[in-house]
Order: structure tokens, then C-alpha cells, then sequence
């Protein structure tokens, strides 16, 4: 049995404010652990431990931060199928995918450590003689960060690892489906002797320790991944503080098919797309925007697949998908399936568990016969339930793309060298892709969207560090 705990100032602290059971989505009889919440008073005491830290671990050169990442990376490296298992266990993920994800955690802090020997800033030419004129990236302070439960390594690391190799230090309250995973990461980050108070764990509610933390502390930078609407929320109270923020928000990813497509490749990438991790991805594909020269032999060839994908418990191996996260979920996604069998056309859909177990599973659908503006088309699931479009030709596919108050990701099959071009120019998305699913990006890659879907700046590659840091000019006169 896990229990969670904080990790404050290098100790760990059980919370006293409340509990819960933890349960298994793939089998709701089974208890994994049992989440302790905090209370305000905790995440200020974090806050005040990340602020004593801060002054030392700043002053550390780039290598020996780079060091303490190295050492990270390796011990979650070394625990990685633990660190997977218990993952799988609380919020649903496949291992299979759960393990690439913990490797993509393992890489993440490896890039990240590498920044801490690369340059920092440019040499500008003076206007004036013997004048020696440069910039440096130089440290924030204390970042809040405030990570989901769908991605409960992948994320918290590719926010952590590039705040800490910049210089900060870390007040990290995670989802709560996400805190024993997140607590057993902290373990492993004082293992690798990470000072501390660099990162300081606080687990809760975010109706409370969110908001704690945002108005109660004095934070220099908060990095948020979750709902457009609690992204706009903590938007507005960052402006009105004067806190540097991002915000990673909602999706509602078009994936077009154009006549031209080479549908062997293109089905199963959507399928994908739409499907793995139950469409609990803020990059999942959730409309399928199909040219009508192909619409009927897609659909035939998009039956076909997902008749033959399995919804399984997480710690199958084979598992194509698991269980939506949690009960609340399972409620919400079963509302819009409800909505497709009652207001539209159920295309195709995936077969159902096979044996008896609890869990909140739901059969993977594809549904079609609604307009451009219908709640299926427009909301964001956060479920395996993807809408079907026609689309008379590329300009019509293109304008369906866009109409959406989101702009992740999106994107295009085709063999079409003008239309690819055209698309990755006309698409208003963050990321957009051709012959590629809309779900993932590769971690040296920048991740963001446009619209409702971001606060305008990027997560992962250099683009993090640009948002982890704030920019110095520096001249010398030395004659």
C-alpha cells in the first residue's frame, strides 16, 4: 500500500488535512494507496524552503547542476519499471506506453543536464570603442509547477528539469490522481542527493493548494498544464501579481484525410492518435476531417481497425487501451457517448472488455452525422470519442481544421507535396504535422498551441528555457 507524502526542505511530511483511498481504474475493488492532502500552510512552507534554496542552488555553475540532473536521469533509469508500474496502477495508462513514458522522463533530464555546458547568451556589438557588450539568461526565482495526471512523469519532468538546470528552484504540486507517482519521484530525486529545498512536493486539492499558491506565495514564475478554464483562472491572477506564467490548455485536434492519402499508413495513425491512452491526451485526435473521394473506403478501413484493438486492464501488455482515469472521468466521457448514440451517427466502435472486471472502462466509438458546431465537434472529450467530417475538398478540410476555439495540434494526410505545404501554413495549430498522428512531440521539440489552447509560449526543447529564464544585458567598458 502507497501512501503520499510531502517532501518539504529536503523532509518528508505526512499531511494531516484530509485522506482518501486511491483506487485501481482497471479494478475498482483493488485499493493502490492512500492520498494524504495538505493544507495552505504547507505549500507556504514549501515556498519558504524553494526561496532558501534558491540563493545556493543558483549560485551552483551550470556543470554541477547539469551533475545532479545526470544523477537523476540515472536513478529513474534504474527504477523505471517500478516508477511505470505504480503509474499504471493509479491513473490507468497501458504499461507499454507507460514505459515509454518514463523513458521519455529519463531523456528529458538528459537534454536538460546537457544545457548546463552550453552557451547562455550572445556577444552584441558597441556602438562605442572598448565596450564589451553581451546578454546572459539568468535565473527566475521560485517556479510553481502544477502538472496533470495523464502524463504523470513525462510532464512534471519536462517542466522541472529545464526550471532547475536554469537555476530555480521548484514548488510542485501535482494532480491528485497523480500523487502517488509523484511522490515516489521526489524519492527518487532525494536518492540521487538532490539538495534541499530545490524541489518541494506538496500533494492537495487545487481548489485549495492551487490557490494557495498562487495568491499566498511569493512565486517569480508558475507553469500550469490542465482545463482551458482553470489555465484562464490562473492566468488572470498571475497578470494581476506580475508572475511570469505559461499555461498548457485544452485541445480539440483535427486529423485530414485528404483522396490523395495513403490510407494504409493514415488509419492506424489515427486510430492511434485518437485512441491510445483512452484519448487522454490534450494532443488526441478527435475530429477526422475526411475528403469525400475517400470517405466511405476510410470509413470501411477505420471499422476494421478498431474492431481488432483491445481495451484491456493497464498492466496488460497487449492493451491497446485502459481505463479512463478516475470515476468523475468515466462520468464525463459516458456523457458524450451517451450524446453520439442519441444525436448521431456511431460509425464504428471498439469491442468490450473481455472477462468481468471493474474498471472504468469505455468502448472506444467513431461517430458522425453532426454539424461543424456540435458539442462533439467543438468540446473537448478527453475520451475515445473521435468525430467524423466531410469535407468536399483541401480548402473546405482546412476551414473545418480551424474552426475551433483550441489550436494545438493538427494534422494532414496526403501525398500531395502543395497541399503539405499549404497546411503546414494555413493550419492554426501549435504543432502540425504531415502523414504523422496529431498525438505527441518530440521532447527536443517545442510543445504549445495557439488559441485557447496556450498562454502564447512553448514547453520542452530550448523554447522552456527561454520561459525558465529572463534575459540581462551586460557592457563593460574597459579602456
Amino acid at each position: 500500500m502507497k501512501n503520499s507524502r510531502n517532501w518539504i526542505g529536503g523532509e518528508w511530511i505526512e499531511p494531516t488535512a484530509g485522506e482518501c483511498a486511491v483506487i485501481n481504474p482497471s479494478n475498482t475493488k483493488e485499493q493502490v494507496g492512500v492520498l494524504h492532502l495538505s493544507d495552505s500552510s504547507q505549500v507556504i512552507q514549501a515556498e519558504q524552503a524553494a526561496r532558501e534554496a534558491y540563493g545556493p542552488w543558483s549560485g551552483l555553475s551550470g556543470p554541477v547542476r547539469a551533475g545532479h540532473l545526470e544523477r537523476m536521469a540515472d536513478l529513474l533509469q534504474s527504477k523505471s519499471g517500478d516508477v511505470a508500474n505504480l503509474a499504471s496502477m493509479e491513473m490507468g495508462k497501458p504499461i507499454a506506453e507507460m514505459r515509454g513514458e518514463v523513458s521519455r522522463g529519463v531523456n528529458l533530464l538528459r537534454y536538460y543536464a546537457a544545457e548546463g555546458l552550453r552557451a547562455n547568451g550572445a556577444v552584441i556589438p558597441s556602438s562605442e570603442q572598448n565596450v564589451l557588450q553581451f546578454t546572459r539568461k539568468v535565473s527566475l526565482g521560485v517556479a510553481g509547477i502544477i502538472t496533470p495526471w495523464n502524463f504523470p512523469v513525462a510532464i512534471p519532468i519536462w517542466k522541472i528539469a529545464p526550471a532547475l538546470i536554469c537555476g530555480n528552484t521548484v514548488v510542485w504540486k501535482p494532480a491528485e490522481l497523480a500523487s502517488l507517482t509523484a511522490t515516489r519521484l521526489a524519492e527518487l530525486f532525494e536518492e540521487a542527493g538532490l539538495p534541499p529545498g530545490v524541489i518541494n512536493l506538496v500533494i492537495g486539492k487545487g481548489s485549495q493548494i492551487g490557490k494557495a499558491m498562487l495568491e499566498q506565495t511569493p512565486l517569480d514564475a508558475v507553469s500550469f498544464t490542465g482545463s482551458t478554464s482553470t489555465g484562464l483562472g490562473i492566468a488572470q491572477i498571475c497578470a494581476k501579481r506580475n508572475i511570469k506564467y505559461q499555461t498548457e490548455m485544452g485541445g480539440k485536434n483535427a486529423a485530414v484525410v485528404l483522396n490523395d492519402a495513403d490510407l494504409e499508413t493514415a488509419v492506424p495513425l489515427i486510430v492511434s492518435g485518437a485512441f491510445r491512452s483512452a484519448g487522454q491526451k490534450c494532443t488526441a485526435t478527435s475530429r477526422i476531417i475526411v475528403e469525400s473521394g475517400i470517405y466511405d473506403s476510410f470509413i470501411k478501413k477505420l471499422s476494421y481497425a478498431l474492431s481488432n484493438i483491445k481495451l484491456a486492464p493497464a498492466l496488460d501488455s497487449e492493451a491497446y487501451l485502459g481505463p479512463v482515469a478516475s470515476a468523475s472521468q468515466y462520468e464525463t466521457v459516458m456523457s458524450y457517448v451517451h450524446m453520439a448514440s442519441e444525436q448521431a451517427d456511431i460509425l464504428a466502435q471498439g469491442p468490450p472488455l473481455s472477462g468481468d472486471q471493474d474498471g472504468y472502462y469505455i468502448r472506444p466509438i467513431v461517430a458522425a452525422g453532426v454539424g461543424a458546431g456540435h458539442p462533439l465537434i467543438q468540446e473537448e472529450i478527453f475520451g475515445p470519442v473521435a468525430t467524423v467530417l466531410e469535407a468536399a475538398d483541401f480548402e473546405e478540410a482546412v476551414a473545418l481544421c480551424n474552426q475551433s476555439i483550441y489550436g494545438l495540434s493538427a494534422s494532414l494526410f496526403t501525398q500531395n507535396l502543395s497541399h503539405a505545404h499549404r497546411f503546414l501554413d494555413e493550419a492554426r495549430a501549435g504543432m502540425v504535422r504531415v502523414n504523422q498522428e496529431t498525438a505527441g512531440v518530440e521532447y527536443q521539440s517545442p510543445f504549445g498551441g495557439m488559441k485557447l489552447s496556450s498562454s502564447h509560449t512553448r514547453e520542452q526543447g530550448q523554447a522552456a528555457l527561454d520561459f525558465f529564464t529572463e534575459l540581462k544585458t551586460c557592457a563593460i567598458s574597459y579602456r
